[in-house]
């Protein structure tokens, strides 16, 4: 049986927030938006129906968790949760808070513009709301 191993590449534009019960669950290194990712700690996995059913339960529940700590954290207009795979294959699940006026609302953020790394002060206070948001 293969070892999980983050792909590098996602290694290399999150760091780690903490690990839930199957995901990791990571911060973009991109402040222009609140967006976490999380990555089932599974190797070889790409796709959703390729988990067990238990693991796309736990999926599911660590997606809506998150989801709506996010969501508490950023009052957002919109939470969006997308699983593209087209870049970086390994299964990870995008999940972003989206308000009016945020840069390229209300288009996508994937390729827009380039990554604007957290100030370290606004990052620590996001990442303290929202595990205060995940912990109740």
């Amino acid at each position: 049986m293969n070892r999980f191993v983050l792909d590098a590449r996602l290694e290399k534009d999150s760091e780690l927030v903490t690990v839930l019960g199957l995901c990791q669950l990571r911060l973009l290194k991109d402040g222009r938006w609140p967006w976490l990712m999380l990555v089932p700690q599974r190797a070889d996995k790409t796709e959703i129906f390729e988990l067990t059913p238990l693991d796309q339960t736990m999926l599911t529940f660590e997606t809506n968790l998150v989801a709506e700590a996010l969501k508490t954290v950023t009052k957002a207009r919109k939470i969006n949760v997308g699983v593209l795979g087209n870049i970086v294959s390994q299964l990870h699940v995008h999940i972003v808070a989206r308000q009016e006026g945020d840069p390229n609302w209300p288009g996508p953020i994937w390729g827009y513009g380039s990554a604007t790394p957290w100030a370290d002060d606004s990052k620590q206070n996001f990442l303290t709301n929202l595990n205060e948001a995940l912990a109740s």
